[in-house]
Order: C-alpha cells, then sequence, then structure tokens
C-alpha cells in the first residue's frame, strides 16, 4: 500500500482484506452460477432470461477484477485457487439442478441479496475510512441491487402471466 494510503487509512486492513476475499471468491461463484445458468435455462421467457444472465455474469467477472485489484492494492493476496473459492465464499453457490427459469431466478436472487449484504457491510466498513475501496465497494452495490431489481422484474413478469392465463379468468 502506498505511503499516502497508508496515512489516510483509518480501517483494520487484515479484516478488509477478508472481507474482500470473500467477496472476491462469492464474484467468481456468481460468475459461474450465472454463466452456466445461462446456458441451461429453459421454461418461461428462456431467452430474455438467458441473456439477462449472461449480462450479470460478466458483470459478476469485473466485480471479481475489481475487488482483485483493490485486494493487490492493499497489499493483500486474492484467493488463488479456485477450489478455495467455495470454502471462503459465505453466499454459496448453488447449483443449477433444476434448469427451469423460475427456478434459477430463485436461486440467483439468494446470491444478489447476499451479495447486496456484502456490499453494504465493505462500505459500512470503509466509509469515511478507505475512500478508495469504499467507491468501488457503493459501485458494486448499486450493479447488484440493479441485478435483484432486474430478477424481480423477471419473476414479477410471470406470475403475471400465469394469473391471466389461469383458469379461472378463462371462464369469465
Amino acid at each position: 500500500m502506498g505511503e499516502m494510503a497508508q496515512k489516510i487509512a483509518k480501517v483494520d486492513y487484515d479484516e478488509l482484506i477478508k472481507t474482500l476475499n470473500v467477496a472476491f471468491a462469492e464474484e467468481w461463484l456468481a460468475y459461474y452460477q450465472y454463466w452456466l445458468g445461462s446456458l441451461l435455462a429453459v421454461g418461461p421467457h428462456r431467452t430474455s432470461i438467458a441473456e439477462e444472465f449472461m449480462e450479470h455474469a460478466n458483470e459478476e467477472l469485473k466485480h471479481a477484477n475489481m475487488v482483485a485489484n483493490r485486494i493487490i492494492e492493499l497489499g493483500g493476496t486474492p484467493v488463488l485457487s479456485p477450489e478455495k473459492w467455495g470454502e471462503t465464499a459465505i453466499c454459496r453457490y448453488e447449483e443449477p439442478s433444476n434448469p427451469y427459469t423460475v427456478e434459477l431466478l430463485k436461486q440467483n436472487l439468494i446470491s444478489e441479496r447476499c451479495a447486496i449484504a456484502r456490499y453494504e457491510k465493505i462500505c459500512e466498513m470503509t466509509f469515511g475510512k478507505d475512500y478508495e475501496t469504499h467507491r468501488i465497494a457503493t459501485k458494486i452495490l448499486h450493479e447488484e441491487l440493479e441485478h435483484e431489481q432486474e430478477i424481480t422484474d423477471f419473476q414479477d413478469d410471470i406470475i403475471s402471466e400465469q394469473e391471466h392465463l389461469s383458469p379461472k379468468k378463462l371462464t369469465n
């Protein structure tokens, strides 16, 4: 870490690097979950959801890169082994054993909400203490909140369509 960064630092950097490594591992798992889900998706809105999942996958990969770079800038080392990602992450990767879009949306929503909590924690840890990490965490948090909204929009659309096509409505 640079001399000026050390002078203005008012945060426990060991704890911060540990927390950033948790986020780093989770971003890689989220990337893989979205990427694989985009390939396997079947069911309502499959094409649109698969495209959205691929977009989210690319954003999660970008987040992993941002977090890794910040860990290195702070003098730490990102988790070096993919095998360690699952051990390090608190948000868990959920195998898309049921590729139905409704199920994939549920799985990814759980992951996004966990990521939101992670970046909220990093923002709280760094607010007024480490401006650059705070800026990065705030940017990622904003994108994770967008992901949550996009997933819930798809869920709402599917529910609305199902209600519209329900047998009760067709007989009226």
